[in-house]
């Protein structure tokens, strides 16, 4: 995409819009002088949106050339427009989209209202094909900043089937014949809270509560419909539950679609989409409205019988393990007594060390404090850290929604010191930050931009490296870089892209990688040799980045070596979190995708080493990894899926893979040596790798 392809565009555009008020004049008058279609600006359209929306990508120039089109399509007749808004519509929903840059925020926010009404106005004026107005109602939901609008890339009719994303495995689920008609309900309308929200300031959608209509779809609909124009009469806020929201949809095709049969037909097919499903691998029910938004926030599993939501989290009180031998036995079960862990045959296996929370540190530990409901200190942690240094004992570090950090000893789980005084926002990430006297510090990221480093020994902080809210996003990500001049950096990843070099001696920013600003999902740390360390991270496109930290400009190779892009495609790999593993003597970069394919990369050549660790039934997900050293030098990899419970321990070297089952949901790992810690939605466990502790 071009400057010169677009301003040909908007004169195209403008030039119809002349042309249409001519030829209405000239209706009018009955004069024969007008001639022309005014349609140029269409296929001009077609191949500059190709440009603007790649395979799912969203091109970097998009954001400021779009509120130009807007205004000009906006100026077109309704009845020009509705493809338009519907590419439209794709391109604010599309998977790979990078963020909006601070300086064009204000003037494409104003472009998606003015898109927003127009595209309404259209919906209401053309009377479209039924299948048309599906995907442009959903378009108009999109620039009223609704995430269900990225319903727009499942829904397309393939001989009735639907295709779903599990919330909280990543799982892919098929209903087949699902878009059925049926006559009457068969599930109950949405629900709505009471009062309704509303949306604040004025809105286009009113004149869609005025049609939608409560017979448009016969008897036993009306409830739902009813819910559709409470969520039109609000504006569709962005809070309202995503069920409700697809019940506007539907109506909206009842309302507009034609012929009239078969946009009734079609609303009552999308109407089922208000119901829930469930997931084949994590065997848990969610709404279908959750299964096909992009990473619906807030989204909870739903109890099939009452649709009230349920615990992530199942009772901790049995471990049981699928360890299997490299026999290929199968595998054994484990059952926890007291502190021992035993195997089914009653052979011990070790002991599992449950973490307690810091406000009960004098209270007896037992295997009663693993059944009972945690306090909220230590309650859903989501981020773990091992903090380990010479001549100190190893801790482990945990934080959660709640803000506060707690640090443990692995060995009995009890707490060394209270919570860390952190901000009561959400802590997304963490790492041990080496100095150069010795010292060993907590380096902890927040969900708005703060970034703290903490003194573990003392439980005081250190230095706040940035205050947050600042724009840059939350804090992903974090891992240490040592550079050839002998300095030890802190690198911090948003989800906005930005990464960024810390002296932790200074407390100053000295630099920056990713000169793209593509969005981070995962970072890590790989050292090529001593005193050398290169940072590896995966973005929300599944792609791979390699950066040098020793160059002073972010766009310089440096000794970075990008991963070979023929291994990436032949594997249909797109990488959703990255690690450090040592194999063969050496450490190498393990990316990790949704299937639970983990492959092993040279960094020196960019070649894959060895063979990938395959997918297998129930490692479908957000993936978890961890890896570590055992005795004797078997290094090991242990990769699980965020709020499963399945867990594989992989020796690359080998091939040999195990696999362990626990009854929690895992929502983060780490190692200390021979332990895996284990972070969960209720709290903080450590499982002996080697079985060997008594």
């Amino acid at each position: 995409m071009t400057a010169e392809e677009v301003e040909v565009l908007l004169q195209q555009m403008a030039s119809s819009a002349v042309f249409d008020t001519a030829s209405s004049a000239a209706s009018t008058s009955a004069s024969p002088s007008v001639t022309g279609t005014g349609d140029a600006w269409r296929q001009t359209w077609t191949d500059l949106a190709g440009g603007l929306l790649d395979d799912g990508t969203v091109s970097d120039g998009a954001y400021a050339a779009l509120p130009y089109l807007v205004e000009a399509a906006a100026a077109l007749p309704p009845g020009q427009t509705a493809d338009f808004w519907v590419d439209l519509g794709c391109i604010v929903t599309a998977e790979d989209r990078p963020p909006v840059p601070a300086d064009l925020e204000a003037g494409f926010g104003a472009a998606l209202r003015l898109a927003e009404e127009s595209a309404l106005r259209s919906l209401l004026a053309v009377g479209a094909p039924a299948e048309v107005c599906v995907f442009l109602a959903l378009s108009c939901v999109a620039f009223a900043g609704h995430h269900i609008a990225t319903a727009l890339w499942s829904l397309a009719p393939q001989e009735g089937h639907l295709g779903v994303v599990c919330p909280g495995c990543g799982g892919d689920t098929e209903i087949p014949e699902f878009f059925v008609d049926s006559e009457r309900p068969p599930l109950e309308a949405p629900g709505l809270s009471d009062p309704v929200l509303a949306r604040p300031g004025e809105h286009p959608w009113g004149e869609v509560a005025a049609v939608l209509r409560e017979d448009a779809l016969g008897e036993g609909w009306e409830p739902f419909l009813r819910v559709a124009r409470d969520v039109a009469a609000a504006g569709v806020p962005a809070e309202t539950p995503g069920p409700a929201v697809l019940s506007l949809v539907a109506g909206m095709v009842a309302a507009t679609g034609t012929p009239q049969g078969a946009g009734a037909e079609r609303a009552r097919q999308l109407m089922l989409l208000t119901g829930q499903f469930r997931c084949w691998n994590c065997e848990r029910t969610w709404t279908i409205a959750d299964g096909l938004a992009e990473n619906p926030d807030g989204a909870q599993p739903q109890n099939q019988q009452s649709g009230e939501p349920t615990a992530a989290g199942g009772p901790a009180s049995t471990v049981t393990s699928a360890a299997a031998d490299r026999t290929g036995e199968v595998p054994a079960r484990l059952r926890q007594d007291g502190s021992a862990l035993l195997a089914a045959e009653g052979r011990p296996w070790g002991r599992l060390v449950v973490f307690s929370d810091p406000a009960f540190s004098d209270a007896a530990f037992s295997d009663t404090e693993f059944t009972d409901s945690p306090p909220p200190a230590v309650a859903g942690v989501d981020s773990l850290a091992v903090v380990a240094g010479p001549g100190r004992p190893t801790l482990v570090a945990g934080a959660g929604k709640q803000g506060g950090v707690c640090l443990w000893n692995p060995a009995d789980g009890r707490p060394v010191h209270d919570p860390l005084a952190a901000r009561p926002d959400r802590v997304r990430s963490m790492t041990a930050l080496p100095l150069s006297d010795g010292r060993v510090l907590l380096a902890t990221g927040g969900g708005t931009g703060a970034i703290t480093l903490w003194d573990p020994a003392t439980g005081r902080q250190f230095r706040e490296l940035a205050a947050g809210g600042d724009r840059r996003g939350e804090v992903i990500g974090m891992c240490v870089a040592t550079v050839p001049d002998g300095r030890t950096l802190l690198v911090t990843a948003t989800s906005r892209g930005a990464v960024r070099l810390w002296d932790p001696a200074t407390g100053e920013s000295v630099g920056s990688l990713n000169p793209y600003g593509s969005p981070i999902r995962s970072i890590a740390a790989v050292p090529i040799s001593d005193g050398h360390t290169l940072i590896a991270a995966a973005d929300t496109g599944g792609r791979v980045h390699v950066w040098d930290p020793a160059v002073h400009d972010p766009w310089e190779r440096g000794a970075a070596v990008q991963l070979g892009k023929h291994a990436l495609s032949d594997a249909d790999h797109r990488a959703v979190t990255v690690a450090a593993v040592t194999a063969q003597g050496r450490t190498v970069l393990a990316s990790g995708d949704d299937q639970g394919v983990v492959i092993l990369w040279d960094l020196v050549t960019g070649d894959p080493v060895g063979d990938a660790l395959p997918s297998s039934t129930g490692t479908a997900g957000l993936p978890l990894i961890a890896a570590t050293t055992l005795d004797g030098g078997r290094s090991v990899l242990v990769t699980g899926s965020r709020l499963l419970s399945a867990l594989r321990v992989w020796e690359p070297e080998t091939g040999t893979v195990r696999h362990i089952t626990l009854e929690v949901a895992l929502t983060s790992l780490a190692a200390a040596g021979s332990d895996l810690i284990v972070g969960h939605g209720r709290g903080v466990l450590a499982l002996p790798l080697t079985g060997s502790r008594p």
